[in-house]
This record gives C-alpha cells, structure tokens and sequence, in this order.
C-alpha cells in the first residue's frame, strides 16, 4: 500500500537529525551519503512522484515541497539530489510504454540526473540515435542507474535517456558550494539510443506527451520550467531555515571577544535574529503560493507564457531574498563562524552557489518582467 502524504512528510522529518550529522561528511565525499539514499528509498521518497501503477504514492507538489524543505533543512547538498531524484521519475512517465517498463520495471523507480541543455550531438540511425557530447551539471550522476540528456539534431533537439552503463563521468565537480552534490560532467562517445527511448524537445519541455497520456493525473504532463522551479524552491527555503537555526544557536551562546560582550543581551542581535526570523517565515509563505498557484494551473488549464514568467519572477524573489538573509546571518556571525566545522559558512556557501542557478538568474527575470509590462516579446530559452 503507497504511503500517505502526510506519512511521506513525516518520514522526511524523522531522517532530518541523521542526515544533519552526516552534512559534513557529505561535504567531503563530495556526494550524497549512500546512508542517507538507502534511507530516502527505504522511507519511499525518492519514489512518491512514481505513478501507482508502477508501485509509486503518485503523491503531489506540494508534498514534495514539504519533504524536500525538510531534508533541506538538515543538509543543502542532499535536498537537492533528493528533489532531482524526486522529480525525475516524473521525466520517466513522459515517455513511451516500452520505456517505462523498462525504467521502472525493474524497481518502481529510478535514479536519473537531469541534462536538459541540448548539449549533445545526435545523428539518426536505423532504429534510434548516434549521440555524442558533453553534460556539466550531471546533479544525481554518482548513484545513477540512468541517465537523461539533451542534444542538437540538426535545427532541432531531442531529448534521450540511456543506463549509466552507457556514459562516462568525468570527475570535475571541486565546488565551494554545493560540494556534496557530486555533480560531474556527463560524457557520451557515440552511445545508442533506441527511438522509443527519445523524445522531441518541444515534447519533452511542454510537458504532453503520448506517454504521459497514459495516466488520468496532470502531474505527468507538467512542463519543464514550472517542474524546476517546483523541484529546487524548498531547497532555497529548507536550507534558510536550517541557517536559521545554526544562526540562532549561535547568537544565544557567542560571547564577543575583547569586550566579553553576551550576544544574546545585544541589541543589535535582537534587531538582526527578528529580521531573519521573518525574512525566513515570508520566504515559505511565498514558497507555498507557488506551489499552490502551479497545482491550480496544472489541474484547470495550459500554461501560457505569462503565467511561466510569474512563477519565474516568484521563484527568483524568493532566491534572491533567501541569500540575502544567508548572507545577513554570515555577516552578522562573527568571524570563528567561518572556521570550516561551523555547519553556518556550509549553508552560507550552498545557498549563494544554488541561487545562483541560471533558471531564476535575479537580473535576467527582471529584465523579462520589464519587457512584458512594455509589451516586448520575451525571447529567453529558460521561460
């Protein structure tokens, strides 16, 4: 029997002090923990967006929201190949019957990274494809069983999903932030691919297709970028509250020195712990109408360009407004807060590399927004 949503949302909660002890540790392995992913499967996380037919909760968004910000919390780097595990095996249900079966025939569930960027090469075959190329960003690649890309066919792109047997990992993820995502290069030298395990572009980034038509669910058919959006958003809020906490932690029991100043009796500390104490309550607040405002969509009608550009303009707020308040609490911390066992300088460094994330670029989604209120066209590949 698939768990509940709410079960799904509790399990996530009780595996929060586990993977907070292990963060560090992850840190250095430069990947997720392989504690913490037998955990996430054995709790049926990583398997709730899986349609029931293949044994999956077929859960929801806004539920992913929640076990997403909850494993967040604890570490950055985990919450975030969590929700591209959680999320990817909705990539899966859009394509044909034949490869779902094969996908998610053996497990119910796969674990998948994501390369939207079409930069591969990719010539026809009989039966299928020659592809070529190279994938940065290769976030889920270290415990992978398969593996989707994206390449140029001419004057168009396509989208295929290979087993990991199939690829090369080049080793090139020495990051500051967001070191545990062990998110290497993708390499394919003339890897095959059949034709039904291949989507067009223009497929697979609308959302409908002839295999998401396969299930009653909407969830199937979102498109690209309202899915992202959904899939790191409690990241950027799960990972402020788990700040806030260190942050808070800190100022009850610092005492500056020279001065011998107690923190917590400030001031000024009182001023800095309100503000981010708030910053991080709106910061959900608006997390969850975004959630709220995709689900509605999803169920009533297509998305249009206009409502792509405002969950765009939401999420880049929400980013930008979360490394501010990363940056206010660092700032305010003390200098022994950058020491490297300070879990605080860990969030700090993991939240300005995540909402430096090209999807909601803070300058570029601004520049959209103008542009639609003067009535210009909005030519962007990530809208």
């Amino acid at each position: 029997m698939s768990a509940s949503n709410q079960e799904l949302i509790d399990r996530a909660r009780a595996l929060v002090p586990a993977i907070r002890a292990r963060a560090a540790q992850t840190e250095a392995l430069r990947q997720i923990h392989a504690d913490t992913l037998r955990e996430l499967v054995d709790a049926e996380l990583i398997q709730m967006l899986v349609p029931k037919r293949w044994g999956g909760s077929e859960s929801d968004l806004k539920t992913m929201f929640e076990v997403v910000d909850a494993i967040s919390s604890a570490c950055v780097s985990t919450g975030w190949i969590t929700a591209f595990y959680i999320s990817h095996n909705t990539y899966v249900a859009k394509f044909a019957a034949r490869a779902q079966e094969e996908m998610f025939g053996a497990r119910g569930y796969v674990l998948m990274p994501g390369a939207n960027a079409p930069t591969m090469t990719a010539r026809q075959v009989e039966g299928g494809w020659r592809v070529s190329g190279r994938a940065a960003w290769g976030s889920g690649i270290m415990h992978a069983d398969w593996v989707l890309v994206s390449g140029t066919t001419g004057d168009s792109f396509r989208t295929f999903v290979l087993p990991v047997a199939d690829v090369r990992v080049e080793d090139v993820w020495h990051f500051t932030g967001m070191a545990g995502t062990g998110s290497n290069d993708i390499v394919l030298d003339d890897a095959f691919v059949p034709e039904y395990r291949t989507l067009r572009g223009e497929e697979f980034t609308g959302g409908s297709t002839a295999g998401a038509a396969l299930y009653p669910n909407p969830l199937y058919t979102i498109p690209l970028m309202p899915l992202a959006y959904c899939t790191i958003l409690p990241v950027v809020t799960g990972g402020i509250s788990g700040a806030l906490g260190e942050y808070q932690g800190m100022v009850e029991r610092r005492v500056r020195n020279f001065s011998g100043a107690v923190v917590r009796d400030q001031q000024h500390a009182h001023v800095v712990l309100g503000d981010v104490q708030i910053g991080a309550r709106i910061a959900h607040d608006q997390a969850r109408l975004v959630f709220d405002r995709t689900e509605t969509i999803l169920r009533t009608r297509r998305f249009t360009s206009a409502d792509r550009l405002d969950l765009k303009a939401q999420v880049a707020w929400i980013s930008q407004h979360c490394r501010s308040l990363a940056n206010d609490m660092m700032s305010n911390a003390g200098a022994s807060s950058f020491h490297l066992d300070q879990p605080l300088q860990r969030y700090w460094r993991d939240l300005n590399t995540t909402c430096s994330h090209a999807f909601w670029d803070w300058d570029t989604t601004r520049e959209l927004v103008g542009r639609q209120y003067l009535g210009l066209p909005l030519k962007h590949p990530l809208l």
